[in-house]
This record gives C-alpha cells, sequence and structure tokens, in this order.
C-alpha cells in the first residue's frame, strides 16, 4: 500500500523550520542555525518524528539535493563577477592552502591517536582518507548565512564562493588519486581529463549565452524565462554529476553565474526563491540534522571524534585564512573566510561514504566523521555572525 507519510513529514519540517528560524533570529543568530537545530530534534537522536529511511525519506533526501541546488544557483545569479575576478587569486590560494592542511591535520591526527604502523599499507591509507575528508567544504550554509546578513556580494562572500569551487575540483582529484591507491582500476588521468572537459564545456556555454544575450534579455520578466533559465541549472548539475564526477551545485553555481551579469538576473533570482524559501531549502536544512545519530560510540570513539573535529575546524581556519591573508585581505577578511570554509556539510558525507564503499572506512570510524560534518555545519553560521557583526539583511 503506498504511503503517504512523506506529507506529514514535510507538513512537520516547515512548521519546525520556521518555528526555529524566528527563534534564532530572536537570539539574533542566523535563521538557517534554528532549521539546523529543527532537523536535529525532529530526527533519530532526539525526537525520532522524520526518518529519512524508506521511501518517504529518499523523497525527502531528493527534495533536500533539489534545494541546495537551487540554492547555490541563486548565490551564482546574486553574485558580482567584477568582484569574484578581482578576488580570483585569493579564492585559488584559499584553496589550495585549504586542502593542504586539512590534509595533512586529518593524516596526522588518525596516525597519532590510533598509533598507525606506517609499514602496514591498509592504515596509513586509512590515515590519508580522513585526511581527504576534512579537504571538503559545503558552502551552501554559509551561502544562506551571508546572504541573511546581506554579505554575499562582498569581498569575502566572493573570496569564499570562488575558494568553494575550486576546493571541489582540487578534492575530486585528490579524492581520485587516494582512491587509486586502494582500487587500480581508477585512472587519476582519466579524472584529469575529464575536468579539463568539464571546463571547456562550461567555456562553450558562456560563449553560446553571450551570444544569445541580446535575445534572452528581451524576454525579461516573461515565466518562461525564468523555466528555461531553471531549466539550464537542472540540466547543468546533471551533467556536471553524471559525466563528469563533478558535485552537482557546482553546476548549479555556474549556471546562475553565465546569468548573473544579464538583465534578466534579478527577475529569475525572485522567480526561484519562492519555491526554494517555501519548502526546498527547509527540506535540505533539516535533512542535515536528520543525518545525526549519535548511539553506538564508546568513549574512545568520542574522543577520537572530539580531536577530528578541532582538527577540521582550526586546520580551514588556519589554512583559507593563510591563504586569504597571502592575498591582500587584512586579518578580520582572512578569519571570516577561513570560518566561513569551516562546514563540510553533504560534500564530506559524500567523500565518506564513497571511503566507505572502497574500504578505506569501516562503521567505526564512520560516526566520528558524521559528527564532525554535523557539527561543523552547526558552528559555522553561528561564527560566521560572530565574526562579521551585525548588518541590514536582503529581502528573502
Amino acid at each position: 500500500m503506498e504511503s503517504y507519510s512523506f506529507l506529514l513529514f514535510l507538513g512537520i519540517i516547515m512548521i519546525s523550520t520556521k518555528v526555529f528560524g524566528l527563534f534564532s533570529k530572536k537570539i539574533h543568530m542566523p535563521a538557517v542555525v534554528g532549521a539546523l537545530l529543527a532537523g536535529v530534534i525532529l530526527g533519530p537522536s532526539v525526537l525520532g518524528m522524520v526518518t529519512l529511511e524508506g521511501e518517504s525519506g529518499k523523497f525527502l533526501e531528493q527534495m533536500a539535493e533539489l534545494g541546495v541546488i537551487l540554492l547555490m544557483f541563486n548565490a551564482g545569479l546574486e553574485t558580482d563577477l567584477n568582484e569574484l575576478k578581482k578576488n580570483s587569486v585569493a579564492s585559488f590560494v584559499t584553496a589550495i592552502i585549504g586542502v593542504i592542511v586539512p590534509l595533512l591535520g586529518g593524516f596526522l591526527g588518525y596516525a597519532l591517536y590510533f598509533h598507525t604502523d606506517f609499514s602496514d599499507y591498509g592504515e596509513v591509507l586509512k590515515a590519508v582518507f580522513v585526511g581527504v575528508v576534512l579537504t571538503a567544504t559545503s558552502v551552501s550554509i554559509t551561502v544562506e548565512t551571508l546572504r541573511e546578513m546581506g554579505k554575499l556580494k562582498g569581498k569575502v562572500g566572493t573570496t569564499i564562493l570562488g575558494a568553494a569551487v575550486i576546493d571541489d575540483i582540487v578534492g575530486i582529484i585528490v579524492l581520485t588519486v587516494v582512491t587509486s591507491l586502494k582500487d587500480p582500476s581508477v585512472n587519476p588521468l582519466t579524472v584529469l581529463v575529464k575536468i579539463v572537459a568539464y571546463f571547456i564545456l562550461i567555456a562553450i556555454l558562456i560563449v553560446v549565452l553571450t551570444k544569445l544575450k541580446v535575445f534572452v534579455e528581451r524576454e525579461d520578466g516573461k515565466r518562461r524565462t525564468a523555466i528555461i533559465c531553471v531549466a539550464l541549472c537542472f540540466i547543468l548539475a546533471y551533467i556536471s554529476e553524471e559525466f563528469f564526477q563533478i558535485a552537482d551545485i557546482t553546476g548549479a553555481y555556474f549556471a546562475g553565474l553565465m546569468l548573473c551579469t544579464m538583465k534578466v538576473s534579478p527577475y529569475v533570482a525572485r522567480r526561484c526563491e519562492i519555491p526554494s524559501y517555501l519548502i526546498f531549502s527547509p527540506v535540505f536544512f533539516a535533512s542535515v540534522g536528520l543525518k545525526v545519530t549519535l548511539g553506538g560510540m564508546d568513549a574512545g570513539i568520542w574522543i577520537f571524534s572530539i580531536i577530528l573535529l578541532v582538527i577540521a575546524i582550526l586546520s580551514k581556519v588556519v589554512g583559507c585564512g593563510l591563504g586569504a591573508k597571502l592575498c591582500s585581505c587584512n586579518a578580520k577578511e582572512a578569519l571570516q573566510v577561513g570560518i566561513g570554509m569551516i562546514s563540510r556539510g553533504e560534500v564530506a558525507l559524500i567523500v565518506a561514504q564513497k571511503g566507505y564503499a572502497s574500504g578505506m572506512l569501516d562503521d567505526v570510524l564512520f560516526a566520528p566523521i558524521v559528527l564532525v560534518v554535523i557539527v561543523t555545519t552547526l558552528i559555522t553560521p553561528i561564527l560566521l555572525k560572530m565574526v562579521m557583526g551585525d548588518k541590514q539583511p536582503q529581502e528573502a
């Protein structure tokens, strides 16, 4: 018999994320913090009212995926392209150092805590892979926080966005290289060719859209324009993930970026925000909290989880902050960039799942990584609020 529990889950999520979001604003925190906490409270760790298991759970996860795709599409539409170009070097350096430092930190943290025998190839690979997981950055939570504070288009916001996209690409290369050490069938050269081909495709699409700019802008204010632009977002997100193994949110961001200089972008952004903020984004933010399951961890694993969490936070703050500082950001801006890159989110979970499937992570290690993902995602908007201060938020 067909289950309609997904309707109940959607209703509960929409009400709870809104209530907790309003409460967060009352205590001068971004609304996204409340939405994340709503997911934790509704999930298996507290009330157990909503689950991601079964058909209804799969439906919610697909809704969440649409939520994060629309979120990043809107971020691309609202990006100041001139500011992004101006900060491109800073974004690149920030991303590279922001991958190297967590990779080393995660490797050393695991190796020292578990007294890794460096003559054991399998154990060394496990230690390396823990570092690989920590290199991931999920900027979706940061994007929403910066939007709420009206600081998405500034120097810090564009540096974080640019660095996150580059971080995704570098992370794929590192993940592939490490996976190939365990599985000889994985060819790093093939991945590099795919990445080059991906950027060639993006360049071709930019040229085509530039040629069509006059025609597209003539359709400004028409509903079909918004529909076609969102379709472009979904298609590019699909192509990125399916054919190039690059995160779908990266494709969505590039789709928005291609349109951000056109006259139609404010209209498309307004149209997208209605379904996004009404239903898809709340489901995405709640789904992050719904993944929290803290049972079955002994004292030793809890201690390792705390160590890994400290490494996860400090490695991004130090690594990305140092990269930003080297590229003309002042100390305060560098700290803001570093904190904005802390969140691991769904990107780290995907990397961890790949490691689990290939045998480089076991059940014991998977739980601490999920904990790190959840905590970094929860604290990033809080820390951003603390270091960036108040400013009149953009209209939702």
